[in-house]
């Protein structure tokens, strides 16, 4: 078996932010061809940072560890450095990992992205209707 650091056998274990929440502002997926791993992420948005945060991830140990660290680095950042979170932030966060499963930290980076696209779309489709 390989190395994991403590840090993706804590997030593994014990993930942060699991279940996706009702009436998000905004809700983001990512899914992977390489492996079939798949990733949700739903947002709420407080006073333009990211709230609330939930995702709900099917896939292996590094994908659930990547997923519960992204939730944890997106939650309390603006919208703008939330959507700056990069893999290589995430992969940092769970102290490395393996070559073939570095793809399980572009679920994260994807599908926070995404989330707050549907979240700015969202916004401009009430601000247009509000006119």
């Amino acid at each position: 078996m390989e190395f994991v650091s403590p840090e993706y056998q804590d997030h593994f274990l014990n993930p942060r932010n699991v279940g996706l929440l009702e009436e998000p502002d905004g809700t983001g997926m990512c899914g992977s061809s390489e492996c079939g791993d798949w990733l949700i992420v739903t947002i709420r948005v407080e006073k333009g940072k990211i709230g609330e945060i939930g995702f709900q991830c099917r896939g292996c140990s590094a994908a659930i560890a990547t997923s519960s660290a992204a939730t944890e680095l997106a939650r309390g950042r603006t919208i703008e450095e939330a959507s700056r979170i990069a893999a290589s932030d995430i992969e940092e966060a769970v102290g490395g990992l393996p070559e073939d499963k570095r793809h399980c930290s572009v679920l994260g980076e994807e599908a926070i992205r995404d989330a707050i696209a549907d979240y700015i779309g969202r916004s401009v489709g009430r601000s247009n209707r509000t006119k």
